[in-house]
């Protein structure tokens, strides 16, 4: 039977989806949840993932939109250069992709593409990146910026893309860095363009305060900076020194603490032209947030600012601290990752089944004349519950429930009263739920009510491997079905992974107000039921671990087309198991040789047929060249 039937405008509410989508993302009509990369273009979400089931794709599979990617590098820059144009600025942007955010060849390409026309640039961590960066056709005048560590061999690297025509920064994050870069731009004949990266004491808000401020990772001290200008004069090469770089930490939710890094940020610039300097860039690092769920607050799953706001403050502020100690302005860059690629991805899980509390007592053998007065007491609570006496009658419940467990133990009370207790027990706070659901006061014993009552939606895929920030530091990710959003969910849930991990769950969701325990779903039916994962698009691509062996999923790369079409450019297939058992130092041949080898000694033994080998031998294959995660046939 179909749930009650209520407005897409509810489900939008519930969902919060307008206030976390930024316009990339809705709900239609007819209660489907849509991508929208631009104005006049939108998609139907479902009917990606029902084309990919039919082709015999499995499940999950991530859906990447590069549209997004460059709607996001659009709006960085435009509303840059919005600012630029309101305060009258006399320098200019360039924003830089770092890619440690996410180095997905589809993630970097598009960035590199959609920020040509913007002169956007690419950051490198390490020497790996920075092959990866060299490779990219970039605008001769967008900045590489190489951050991070460095030996030789990353120094060298950098200096030949200097050669190669490409605007390469190389920026020192400790003071014996300078000579390395020294000694190499010698050795090769290369003139280096050198940034150096600052501690600032302002600091970060949110999960990664504490990785700016006086005790941050990277960075040179005053003294140590003052220092870098000395030395690359006695060098006659402080041209040589083009870009002051800062950074305060990742997903900044206040917009005031930004203001005062900036500011310090300008200072220091100010301070370095003064003592001889002609710097050009002046680099505020990454910081950018995303607002996960909303609210538009400090909490650090949100931002109480937007992009818009986000520029003019920094163009501001730059241009008030320049004005003040009468220096040029510089071209400000931005590092921003997680503001640009977390939109461009949605994580596609099935729900593949359901277990919570038992819902029906009819599914509980029923009492007898034998049923333990235990028993009877709770049946008696939950007739007599009114909304006077809810408070009393949990309290009542709650005390026979552990007398039911203590009889149990000691031998006098039988498994099917025990199981028709607990199912009274469910129905009762069930029951008292519904009653203080509408009451602005709840008692501190009913607030986990709901949590206690979920239903736990098991979901075919790794949290560690597809949302890692969820287990690790409780990232909180906008979880939306993808259809049916024009009925009324009628179940609270919990969603578990199918990793052999009590953690591999997920209890917290995003909400206007706070964090909700549960998740509002509905039934589920005899057709899929599809649930999106959003704004995933940072991050969880490269953190993601291999725990039970569970690997790297599918991905489709999709371009939406005018009236409702679209196209899946591309499909990249999920590892198989054969190479995860491989990356762990095994070989395929070894084990297909054990195996064998066990199979022939077990027909010696009588355990096996020959024929009974050849079947096992084929199926252990197919495993090894199958896919990690589960994959059903119809029963």
């Amino acid at each position: 039977m179909k749930a009650d039937k209520f407005s897409v405008t509810e489900a939008a509410e519930l969902y919060s989806i307008p206030n976390w989508s930024g316009g990339w993302f809705r709900v239609n009509d007819d209660g489907e949840m849509e991508v929208t990369p631009s104005p006049g273009l939108s998609v139907v979400i479902k009917d990606v993932v029902d084309e990919l089931v039919e082709r015999g794709e499995s499940m999950p599979f991530i859906l990447r939109f590069p549209q997004v990617l460059a709607g996001r590098v659009k709006q960085l820059n435009e509303s840059f250069h919005k600012a630029i144009d309101e305060y009258n600025y006399k320098g200019a942007y360039q924003g830089v992709f770092p890619i440690k955010v996410n180095q997905r060849r589809l993630v970097v390409e598009s960035i590199a593409q959609a920020g040509y026309q913007y002169a956007h640039g690419l950051e490198a961590g390490s020497k790996a990146e920075l092959a990866l960066c060299l490779a990219q056709k970039m605008h001769p005048d967008a900045l590489l910026c190489c951050n991070g560590f460095k030996d030789d061999g990353f120094i060298k690297l950098a200096l030949w893309g200097r050669s190669l025509g490409k605007n390469v920064v190389i920026t020192i994050e400790k003071f014996s860095e300078l000579e390395r870069i020294l000694k190499q731009a010698r050795a090769l004949g290369v003139k280096p363009a050198i940034g150096v990266r600052f501690k600032l004491h302002a600091r970060g808000s949110g999960q990664w305060e504490e990785s700016g401020g006086d005790q941050a990772k990277f960075g040179l001290n005053a003294y140590e900076l003052l220092q870098v200008v000395e030395r690359l004069k006695e060098e006659n090469m402080l041209d040589s020194l083009v870009m002051l770089h800062t950074h305060i930490g990742s997903q900044i939710t206040d917009i005031r603490r930004i203001k005062v890094a900036v500011r310090e940020a300008t200072q220091t610039y100010a301070g370095l032209m003064a003592a001889g300097a002609s710097l050009k860039y002046l680099n505020i690092g990454g910081g950018l947030g995303v607002d996960y769920d909303g609210s538009k607050t400090t909490f650090y799953a949100s931002t109480n600012y937007t992009l818009a706001e986000y520029a003019a403050d920094v163009v501001y502020t730059v241009q008030e601290v320049c004005k003040a100690r009468q220096v040029a302005e510089p071209t400000i860059i931005s590092e921003s990752g997680r503001a640009l690629t977390a939109h461009h991805s949605v994580l596609i899980v099935p729900v593949v089944d359901v277990t919570g509390p038992t819902r029906n007592l009819q599914d509980i053998p029923p009492a007898s004349e034998d049923t333990h007065q235990i028993v009877k007491d709770l049946e008696d609570v939950l007739e007599n519950i009114t909304t006077r006496n809810y408070r009393e009658m949990y309290n009542d419940a709650v005390g026979d429930k552990q007398t039911l467990h203590n009889l149990f133990d000691l031998g006098y009370v039988s498994l099917p009263d025990r199981a028709r207790g607990e199912a009274l027990f469910n129905a009762i706070l069930r029951k008292v739920a519904k009653m203080v659901s509408g009451e602005k006061y709840v008692p501190d014993e009913l607030e986990d009510l709901q949590k206690v009552l979920a239903d736990k939606y098991i979901c075919n895929f790794s949290l560690f491997q597809s949302l890692p920030d969820n287990w690790a530091i409780q990232a909180l990710f906008p979880i939306i079905p993808l259809s049916r959003l024009d009925e009324k969910p009628t179940r609270q849930a919990t969603l578990v992974d199918i990793t052999c991990d009590s953690d591999g769950k997920i209890e917290k969701f995003i909400d206007l107000r706070d964090v909700r325990a549960t998740l509002p779903l509905h039934e589920p039916g005899d057709e899929p039921y599809y649930l999106g994962i959003f704004l995933a698009g940072a991050y969880q691509d490269v953190l993601g671990s291999a725990h039970n062996l569970f690997g790297k999923v599918s991905e489709a790369h999709v371009t939406v087309r005018s009236g409702g079409r679209y196209h899946i450019d591309l499909f990249v297939r999920g590892q198989k198991a054969r190479r995860m058992i491989e990356s762990m130092g095994y070989e395929e041949g070894m084990l297909r040789e054990s195996i064998e080898d066990q199979a022939d000694e077990a027909i010696k033994e009588g355990w096996l047929t020959d024929q009974q080998e050849v079947e096992m031998l084929e199926d252990y294959g197919e495993e090894l060249l199958g896919y990690t995660y589960l994959e059903y046939e119809e029963i």
